[in-house]
């Protein structure tokens, strides 16, 4: 497997293990009176999200966050896989793999810092936004030409739907 290219990877993939931060958003928070943290979220993602849940395709979200609006975002697109406050990614993503009888083949993971590089060590498909770390990029398969909060996860969820037949232009 080691010796494919991201392209040959894509026909297996199952199942997306997205981080939040910098994937999902642009890595900009704004802070309100409360101490509150708010994040824009990029709604071209949360369609693939949304349309890749509903072919029957995994979406597990492993995130360092803990942030309740995030949490209820990935559940409105019907997520249910959601680990918040993980900050040591690789033995949650392990236990994931384990727990849904996942291959490393399977597997898409996209990060963009240094937490991330060891999950995406393990799977099978290791990608990231255009606006990763440059450890990260070293280490991903494909690097989006888009970056995080703007479009990244779209773009890797068509790519995967595409070659495996699953992305349709709805007839109405």
């Amino acid at each position: 497997m080691e010796n494919k290219n991201y392209k040959e990877r894509l026909k297996d993939i199952t199942t997306f293990i997205f981080d939040v931060d910098g994937v999902f958003t642009n890595t900009q928070v704004f802070v309100d009176n409360d101490g509150d943290l708010l994040r824009s979220m990029n709604m071209k993602d949360g369609y693939a999200v949304k349309t890749a849940v509903a072919k029957g395709y995994t979406i597990c979200i492993l995130t360092g966050g803990g942030n309740v609006g995030v949490q209820k975002r990935f559940e409105n697109l019907g997520v249910t896989d959601i680990f918040m406050l993980r900050h040591q990614k690789l033995s949650t993503f392990l236990e994931y793999q384990k727990s849904k009888g996942l291959k490393t083949e399977q597997i898409l993971y996209m990060g963009d810092d240094l937490p991330d590089i060891s999950p995406m060590r393990h799977a099978g498909l290791a990608t990231c936004p255009q606006d990763a770390v440059p450890e990260v990029k070293a280490v991903a398969h494909y690097i989006s030409h888009r970056e995080g909060g703007q479009g990244a996860v779209r773009d890797v969820i068509e790519q995967v739907l595409k070659v495996r037949g699953d992305w349709q232009i709805p007839e109405n």
